[in-house]
C-alpha cells in the first residue's frame, strides 16, 4: 500500500485552492477537507445567534454550542459542510457570510477550536486540506505544501463570476472590496495570519487553467513519493 501523506494547500482568496483540492483528493482518494468552510460555518452560526464575537466569554459559550462535519454528497462525491446537523454548503458561500469571515476566523479561540478539529482530521493522513494557515500552523510537518496566488484582477474576476451566478445583483466592486479587505484581515490578523511556509512550492495561476494546475501539483505530489 503507498504512503499517505498529508498535502496543504494555502493560499490568498479566490485563487482556486478548493478547486485544486478536490482535484489532487478526487484522484488520490484522499479525503479532502475545506477549513475555510468551517470558518464560514462558525461565522453564519454567530450570525443566525446574534453573538457578539468582540466578547470572549460569548465566543467561548457559542463555540461549546457548534458541531461541525463533512459528510460527503453521494452524487458529487465531494464532501459538504454541516452545522449542528444541517447541510450549510451552499448558505456559507453567501457574501454576507463572505463579509464576516475574516473578523470570525481572527478571533484566537475560534481558531483553535477550529485547528484542534482540523488536526483531528488528519491523524490518519491521506488528507487534502486548504486554507490560510494549514501548511505553517495546522500541518507544520506536512509532506507537501502548497502556496497557492494570482493577480489580483485574475482573482477578483473569478470570484464575481462565481457570486453572479448566484446573485446577478451583486457588482464588481463589492467583490473587488471583499478580496480586498479579506486579503488585509488575513495577513495582518495577530493569530495565525497567511504568510507562505518556508518549504512550500510556490503555484501561481493567474495564466493556468485548473488542469494545468491540477498537472503541475501533481508532478510535485510523484516527485516527493
Amino acid at each position: 500500500m503507498a504512503k499517505r501523506i498529508i498535502i496543504t494547500i494555502d493560499g490568498w482568496s479566490s485563487c482556486g485552492k478548493s478547486t485544486l483540492a478536490k482535484q489532487l483528493s478526487k484522484k488520490l482518494g484522499y479525503v479532502y477537507v475545506d477549513s475555510g468552510a468551517m470558518y464560514r460555518a462558525i461565522t453564519l452560526y454567530f450570525m443566525r445567534n446574534d453573538v457578539d464575537w468582540t466578547d470572549k466569554k460569548e465566543v467561548k459559550k457559542a463555540l461549546k454550542s457548534i458541531e461541525l462535519e463533512f459528510i460527503k454528497n453521494e452524487k458529487t462525491r465531494q464532501g459538504e459542510m454541516y452545522l449542528n446537523g444541517e447541510n450549510v454548503e451552499y448558505l456559507i458561500r453567501e457574501l454576507v457570510v463572505a463579509e464576516k469571515v475574516s473578523d470570525v476566523a481572527a478571533i484566537k479561540e475560534v481558531r483553535e477550536f477550529a485547528v484542534a478539529q482540523q488536526q483531528k482530521m488528519g491523524a490518519k493522513k491521506g488528507i487534502v486540506m486548504d486554507g490560510r494557515d494549514i501548511g505553517t500552523v495546522v500541518f507544520p510537518k506536512a509532506e507537501l505544501k502548497i502556496f497557492m496566488t494570482a493577480d489580483n484582477a485574475v482573482r477578483v474576476e473569478r470570484r464575481f463570476k462565481e457570486l453572479y451566478a448566484k446573485n446577478p445583483n451583486i457588482t464588481v466592486e463589492e467583490v473587488k472590496n471583499n478580496l480586498e479587505m479579506r486579503d488585509y484581515i488575513d495577513s495582518h490578523r495577530e493569530i495565525s495570519p497567511l504568510r507562505k511556509a518556508k518549504d512550500a512550492l510556490v503555484l501561481d495561476n493567474t495564466y493556468l487553467t485548473p488542469d494545468e494546475q491540477f498537472e503541475a501539483a501533481l508532478k510535485w505530489f510523484k516527485e516527493g513519493m
